[in-house]
């Protein structure tokens, strides 16, 4: 989905004119920016809450050169979803899936890249 689907799905559900609800999206799109700009944490019932997090200072590796980078600190956006997200089935996926005693590690090296 795009941000068109968005503005389509707003103005068809509202009966708006589109180019109201395109100026809508657009407000809460520039709002939410600002807010994680800041620094600030948005949460939206139902839906999901987003969180500016800090990401610590590493060391990456030229893939050419296999020459080393610093990749210096910075900030990252991270989403939790809702319960009622959660209920639909887009929980946490990095959390490990048990089957009885054993731990299903396979679904998350798909998603990392990482092999455990």
């Amino acid at each position: 989905m795009i941000k068109l689907d968005i503005v389509n799905r707003v103005a068809d559900r509202t009966g708006v004119p589109k180019m109201k609800a395109e100026q809508a999206v657009d407000a809460l799109f520039h709002s939410m920016k600002e807010a994680l700009a800041r620094g600030e944490r948005i949460e939206l019932r139902g839906f999901g809450v987003f969180v500016v997090k800090p990401r610590k200072r590493g060391v990456g590796r030229n893939p050419r050169t296999s020459e080393e980078v610093a990749i210096p600190p910075g900030k990252t956006i991270r989403f939790k979803p809702g319960k009622e997200l959660q209920a639909r089935g887009f929980g946490d996926e990095d959390e490990e899936t048990t089957h009885g005693d054993e731990t299903n590690t396979e679904d998350r090296s798909l998603t990392t890249g990482i092999e455990y």
